[in-house]
């Protein structure tokens, strides 16, 4: 009929055109991959999944997913193998990358780190803690996440790769928590961070206790920096940034 028209095919496909994040499941416990996937699903994500560390290595080359969700005790090729290989292809360096593990000594979450994985949850877990801790992860563009992995700022050496702190050449004995907080904070100097935001990017399966215990954790951290403790700057009603000295002031 005249008068009326269609609206332009683009508007009408505009929901159609917006591309879901794809989220890969690495686990071997075929019960838990159900109950990630249902969740997961709910939450407006396309999930794959896949029970071996080879058969999940080819999809993540394959599919190319914005995250990938790795067992670390997997049949074929074990979860730091596949870890490794996809930080090493150009084309699947970016993915983030969240662990998942029935271990919980700080050695397997170092281990875990220096292969490359941006997160790391212990079994078992909470299933809403750890979709929040996903999103957390998804928020952080991927450049932003593996763009750097040494820093060196007001004296203050921080090696990711390594999990090492130096201060004047002195290796302090860090725990993963402040090391991220640490790094955290470090990586983007001058920029005020929220408790909340600081507990993203922190271990823990609890999360809203953890964020009770940020204040805790950046004391201790602080205790450890001795004379370089005032680069981490309360920010009152926020939270803390890192507050680099000028060059003149370093000791």
């Amino acid at each position: 009929m005249r008068g009326q028209t269609r609206p332009p095919h683009n508007e009408s496909t505009l929901g159609e055109c917006m591309k879901k994040q794809t989220i890969l499941i690495i686990e071997d416990e075929r019960s838990l991959v159900e109950v990630l996937t249902y969740n997961l699903a709910k939450e407006g994500f396309d999930v794959i999944s896949a029970t071996d560390g080879q058969d999940g290595l080819r999809k993540a080359q394959s599919t190319l997913p914005e995250l990938v969700i790795l067992d670390l005790m997997l049949p074929v090729i074990d979860g730091l193998q596949v870890c490794r290989q996809i930080r090493s292809d150009p084309r699947t360096q970016h993915v983030r990358i969240l662990m998942l593990t029935a271990r919980s000594e700080e050695v397997d979450e170092i281990v875990g780190f220096n292969m490359g994985a941006d997160d790391y949850v212990t079994k078992p877990f909470k299933i809403r803690p750890l979709i929040h801790r996903i999103k957390a992860l998804l928020r952080r563009p991927p450049e932003e996440t593996r763009s750097k992995d040494v820093l060196n700022i007001s004296g203050v050496e921080v090696d990711r790769l390594s999990h090492v702190v130096r201060v004047d050449a002195r290796e302090l004995q860090l725990t993963p928590t402040e090391f991220r907080l640490l790094w955290t904070l470090a990586r983007q100097p001058g920029r005020s961070f929220s408790r909340h935001e600081l507990m993203d990017s922190s271990r823990g399966e609890d999360a809203n206790a953890l964020e009770r215990t940020i204040d805790v954790h950046i004391r201790a951290l602080r205790q450890k920096l001795e004379n370089r403790a005032d680069l981490i700057e309360t920010v009152r009603g926020v939270g803390y940034r890192f507050r680099p000295r000028p060059t003149a002031a370093i000791e």
